[in-house]
C-alpha cells in the first residue's frame, strides 16, 4: 500500500508541492487534547506542581462527569448536555471539573474517573515515573548493574516483541573492549598491543 501511494505521488497531477499553497502551520494548542475530544490538565489537592490530572470529556463521559462533580442535573441540561453545547463553554467546563478534582489527591481522581472508563493520565514527577509500579512491571523503567557505579536505574526499550526481547545493560567501560577490537578485528600483535596498553597510548 505504501508503494503504491508512492508511485501515486511521485506521478500525480502536480510536479511539486509548494508549501505556501498549504496555508497556515497549526498552532500549538497548550495544555488541550488537540484531537477529536477536549482534554485538559486539571489541579489536584494539594496543589503542588505535578499533583494534575489530565482528562478527557468524551460524549459518553458526560454523564458520570457530571455526577462525580456533583452537578448531575448538567447531564440532561440543553446548555451542557451535548458536545456541541459544551464547545463554545469549554473553559467553564474544566474549571467546574477542577473545583470537584483539586479537592481531592490525583491517585483518587483517577480511581474516580478510571472507575467509569473516562480517559485520563496522571502528570507524573520523575521520582513517581520511577516509582510507578505498572512502568516497572512492563520494564519501562529497569534497573541495571554496573561494575562501577554500582546499580541504576534508567529506562527500558519502548518496543516490546514477544521474539526479539530487548535487555537493558550497561554500558562498557572505557577501553573494555579494547583487545577485542584491535586484536581481534584489526588483527593487532599480541605483543604490539601490550606495548600500546603499557604506554598508555590505548
Amino acid at each position: 500500500v505504501k508503494l503504491r501511494d508512492q508511485q501515486r505521488l511521485a506521478h500525480g497531477p502536480l510536479a511539486e508541492y509548494p508549501n505556501e499553497d498549504f496555508g497556515d502551520e497549526v498552532p500549538r494548542s497548550g495544555n488541550a487534547s488537540g484531537g477529536g475530544q477536549p482534554g485538559w490538565a486539571v489541579r489536584c489537592a494539594p496543589g503542588g506542581p505535578n499533583d494534575y490530572v489530565y482528562v478527557i470529556v468524551q460524549p459518553v463521559g458526560w454523564k458520570p462527569i457530571s455526577e462525580l462533580i456533583g452537578r448531575p442535573e448538567l447531564a440532561e441540561d440543553p446548555e451542557w448536555a451535548t458536545p456541541e453545547a459544551r464547545l463554545p463553554k469549554l473553559e467553564k467546563m474544566f474549571q467546574m471539573i477542577e473545583e470537584w478534582s483539586s479537592t481531592l489527591p490525583k491517585l483518587h481522581v483517577l480511581e474516580r474517573l478510571n472507575a467509569h472508563n473516562i480517559p485520563c493520565g496522571p502528570i507524573l514527577s520523575t521520582k513517581e515515573i520511577i516509582e510507578d509500579a505498572s512502568l516497572v512491571a512492563n520494564e519501562m523503567i529497569v534497573r541495571v548493574p554496573h561494575p562501577e557505579r554500582g546499580e541504576f536505574v534508567t529506562v527500558g526499550s519502548p518496543l516490546k516483541l514477544s521474539d526479539s526481547p530487548v535487555d537493558v545493560t550497561s554500558p562498557p567501560l572505557l577501553g573494555e573492549h579494547n583487545e577485542e577490537v584491535y586484536v581481534g578485528e584489526l588483527g593487532l600483535g599480541d605483543e604490539e598491543f601490550r606495548l600500546l596498553k603499557s604506554n598508555g597510548v590505548i
